[in-house]
């Protein structure tokens, strides 16, 4: 867990997500936006992580945020994993990287002994302002979730 710059502005973006809307960041109207990246729709440590933010979600909403989960699949493998596991919140398409790219997610991971570019698991609390104010890298799933929301309960 890495500590983020003290409130950094974040670049606005926008991105397709699911149920047909676009994400914007500016003009957000959550006191927080959490934006969770993972890898890969239907896989275990994504679907546990998915599920865990989900189970907690309606503490993050009496805290006034918004989740949203990040990866690079198409929005119709967004579709079915939201569907399959009863997501209460949008998840967000970025087939062509660019918000992993501005968020420096992408890295050179192993996996089963070869190198192999993908999404470092990594988690980012941006304030109703547009400014960075936590941000997780390298994120091991188990208790995850409960770091964030200690987290978002701690600020004023």
């Amino acid at each position: 867990m890495a500590e983020s710059p003290t409130a950094a502005p974040v670049e606005n973006f926008s991105a397709s997500m699911t149920s047909g809307l676009t994400f914007e960041l500016a003009g957000r109207p959550a006191r927080y936006t959490v934006l969770y990246f993972y890898p890969k729709d239907n896989t275990p440590g994504c679907t546990t992580e998915s599920i865990a933010f989900r189970e907690a979600y309606p503490e993050f909403q009496a805290l006034g945020a918004e989740i949203y989960g990040i990866s690079r699949d198409s929005l119709r493998s967004h579709e079915g994993f939201k569907g399959k596991l009863g997501l209460p919140f949008e998840l967000i398409s970025d087939p062509d990287e660019l918000v992993c790219q501005q968020f420096g997610v992408m890295k050179m991971k192993n996996m089963y002994g070869k190198q192999v570019r993908g999404v470092e698991r990594s988690t980012f609390i941006i304030d109703a302002r547009g400014r960075l104010v936590k941000e997780w890298r390298g994120v091991k799933v188990n208790d995850h979730v409960t770091e964030v929301l200690e987290f978002l309960k701690s600020q004023p």
